[in-house]
């Protein structure tokens, strides 16, 4: 049986490398169309916690994870050579940006290198982590084309760029349509097979580097709309009209404006770095992206621009920055998740504490805060108690949980810096908050 019919069957073996916010839910996608599955992650950690049907992604629930371990259509491992066992392998890995910016493309390189040792005839490879054009076919493909077989010959590839927004309850991977693109049109007609298998809608482009330009561009508009919005924020704020009527005031068109929203910064695994990606990328062929450039200089200066107005509002009230004591309320990159990659919030922590700040954390999804990427925080959420709250000079809102009760925040706090317009219903105690 050749890899179209056993993909039609559902009796392709599946293999996803990252079990993490990508690679666990689509994963979890093939085991609900009854396709064997295999995990794979370097965590053994990970590992171990998914093969005794325990989650560690707060919207993924231990039960779904049981169920799938009970059908016998899914097991996690660390054991990268059995990568050889699958038909389809699925790279979910990070992309994040260097210390300068630059795009970090390792972990892309690393799993091509470890595929290539392992790459069997006739398995697909689809890469779906965000990068810029070209890494397919210009990275991926010589690493894998290593191991003596040929790309679209001898193994077939292309990319599918992730389109997951945790937590959204009115989308998931299933529901979100899914782009797909080859530079062959075996590996296409493969890939596109293969997705439309579990996801309502897939949507085929004619090559890898088509596909890996419309993730960009769907996060660039985003960046740069966002951009829009806070700068606007800034300007408004300085002649005291307040923006987020003004948005809402605007949404009533019914034509020609979406509403974005303003933030203590840009968060999450793509809006922050996709737009660097192509910024980088584009440098090869002479051109800059000073639009894209201008819109990341923005969104980047919005954590100092919040630490900025509460430096402003401590000093009103004859409080020195340094030495005063700061809560910052909501650690994940936006509300009713646990996801921590490229929150702002953890920038502010690091601006508070270089002028001298005190600061502590509460959020109710985030219970312990480690080492990350580009921190080294050793904390613990504290409890958000009465007491704790009048503790501090300052509490900022820098995510806003919809489990946060704001009228009893803004009740027992000295002062509050809303960065999110949470307190926007709040009635008494409003001489205490500042926005930012």
């Amino acid at each position: 049986m050749n890899l179209l019919q056993k993909i039609k069957k559902h009796q392709a073996i599946v293999g996803v490398i990252g079990m993490g916010y990508v690679g666990l839910p689509l994963l979890l996608e093939f085991v609900n169309e009854n396709f064997p599955t295999i995990g794979f992650d370097i965590d053994p950690e990970k590992v171990k916690k998914l093969n005794a049907g325990q989650s560690y992604i707060k919207h993924i629930s231990a039960e779904r994870i049981k169920k799938a371990l009970t059908r016998k259509k899914f097991e996690a491992t660390a054991d990268f050579s059995r990568l050889r066992e699958v038909d389809c392998i699925l790279v979910c890995v990070p992309t994040p940006l260097g210390k300068h910016r630059e795009p970090d493309i390792s972990y892309i390189e690393h799993t091509s290198e470890t595929i290539s040792q392992y790459v069997q005839k006739g398995q697909l490879i689809v890469l779906e982590s965000s990068t810029f054009p070209g890494t397919t076919e210009e990275v991926m493909r010589p690493i894998i084309e290593k191991s003596g077989l040929k790309a679209h010959k001898d193994f077939y590839l292309g990319f599918s760029p992730e389109r997951e927004d945790p937590n959204n309850p009115h989308f998931t991977t299933r529901t979100i349509p899914k782009v797909v693109g080859a530079n062959h049109p075996t590996s296409r007609l493969l890939i596109k097979t293969l997705y439309d298998q579990v996801i309502v809608k897939t949507v085929l482009v004619s090559s890898s580097e088509a596909a890996e330009a419309t993730k960009l561009l769907e996060n660039i508009f985003r960046s740069v709309n966002i951009a829009l919005v806070n700068e606007m924020k800034m300007i408004l704020d300085r002649m005291g009209i307040d923006v987020w009527e003004v948005i809402h005031a605007a949404s009533t068109k019914p034509f020609g404006y979406m509403p974005f929203y303003p933030g203590p910064g840009l968060g999450g695994h793509c809006i922050p770095i996709d737009p660097f990606y192509l910024t980088w990328k584009a440098r090869e062929y002479e051109l800059s992206t000073r639009f894209i450039e201008l819109a990341g200089e923005v969104n980047t200066y919005m954590p100092y621009y919040v630490v900025n107005r509460l430096v402003d509002a401590l000093n009103e009230r004859q409080i020195s920055i340094n030495g005063a004591k700061i809560l910052i309320l909501g650690l994940a990159y936006k509300k009713n998740i646990d996801d921590l990659r490229e929150s702002p919030s953890l920038k502010l922590m690091e601006i508070i504490g270089e002028k001298g700040g005190l600061v502590d954390y509460h959020d109710p999804y985030i219970p312990r805060l480690g080492r990350t990427r580009h921190y080294n925080f050793e904390m613990k959420s504290i409890d958000l108690t009465s007491k704790n709250l009048k503790g501090y000079d300052a509490v900022i809102i820098s995510t806003d949980h919809s489990v946060f009760d704001m009228d009893f925040i803004v009740r027992h706090s000295n002062l509050v810096i809303d960065t999110r317009n949470a307190t926007a219903k709040v009635k008494k105690g409003r001489e205490k908050i500042v926005r930012a």
